[in-house]
């Protein structure tokens, strides 16, 4: 008579394994390894983020200047073209086209009554989480193509991704000396 097999089914190979991209865990990869990996996985992952958005006048750019206003605004068009870390002709520009499309909404500066600050309003900040949540959308959709194994191997590394996206974004144009 045969006894059952009871073992968990094989679900691939564990974060902790190593593989022909991975280093012993006594040793740790090079920063610039993990840089160009990171930089090369994130441009292949931002086309497919960014295809078929709610509104075809909605350009990556105008996007992030939404994405910015909506984390750091309200701001002044030279502050938010710092933060973005475009010219300030070209931001000013883009506020133009923004405001013309009814995303956001220009206020006098209280500490500056001359200058003028930029806030995203609420038909921008409705747009702003539509985009978001059809982006996460095709995410999750590509996510759930990946192994088990490699689904926890992408969960263990949100806290680090994290980290170095919050440091980029208090820490705009400014390479992380350490985090």
């Amino acid at each position: 008579m045969t006894t059952p097999d009871l073992s968990p089914p094989d679900l691939g190979p564990s974060a902790s394994d190593t593989s022909a991209h991975d280093t012993p865990a006594h040793d740790a990869p090079e920063p610039a390894e993990i840089a160009g990996r990171l930089r090369t996985a994130i441009q292949h992952l931002l086309p497919a983020l960014r295809a078929r958005t709610v509104r075809g006048d909605l350009t990556p750019s105008r996007q992030a200047a939404l994405a910015t206003l909506a984390a750091h605004g309200p701001l002044r068009i030279s502050d938010l073209a710092a933060r973005m870390g475009i010219a300030l002709s070209t931001v000013s520009r883009m506020v133009d086209l923004l405001d013309g499309s009814g995303w956001i909404e220009r206020k006098t500066d209280p500490l500056d009554q001359r200058a003028t600050l930029i806030a995203l309003n609420g038909a921008g900040r409705a747009l702003l989480d539509a985009t978001r949540r059809e982006a996460a959308v095709r995410l999750a959709e590509q996510i759930a193509q990946l192994t088990p194994a490699e689904q926890r191997s992408l969960y263990a590394a949100l806290p680090a991704l994290e980290a170095l996206s919050e440091h980029a974004a208090s820490h705009p144009g400014e390479l992380p000396s350490t985090i």
